[in-house]
């Protein structure tokens, strides 16, 4: 079945860093866009970064421009987004939502209402 599991997040203070991965299985994810979404409280599901399938292209919202490097690695049977997340911010405190998409092309979908597969999510916090 299709599984993607999110793992690496946590609480962090102001400055900090944190790696996010996503592990995706059930479907041939080399084929698919990936990117990373969040969801602080009382506020809508916003894109973070996209990589395209090929890896050669990714995408960042502006408010994470400079400070998050997204990248994937192909297995066998898996496909592993990361999330590289430095100089944390209060305003960063969110879930982090993994996410594919089956679209072709060298540009990723900042609309999650067109992504295909989600993760359950991981928990990230920042302190001030």
């Amino acid at each position: 079945q299709v599984q993607l599991v999110e793992s690496g997040g946590g609480l962090v203070q102001a400055g900090g860093s944190l790696r996010l991965s996503c592990s995706a299985s059930g479907r041939t994810f080399s084929s698919y866009a990936m990117g990373w979404f969040r969801q602080a409280p009382g506020k809508e599901r916003e894109f973070v970064a996209g990589i395209t399938r090929s890896g050669g292209n990714t995408f960042y919202a502006d408010s994470v421009k400079g400070r998050v490097i997204i990248s994937r690695d192909s297995g066998r049977n898996t496909v592993t987004v990361y999330l590289q997340m430095n100089s944390l911010r209060p305003e960063d405190t969110a879930v982090y939502f993994c996410a594919a998409d089956r679209r072709i092309g060298e540009s990723v979908d900042r609309d999650d209402v067109k992504w295909d597969y989600w993760g359950q999510g991981t928990q990230v916090a920042v302190s001030s």
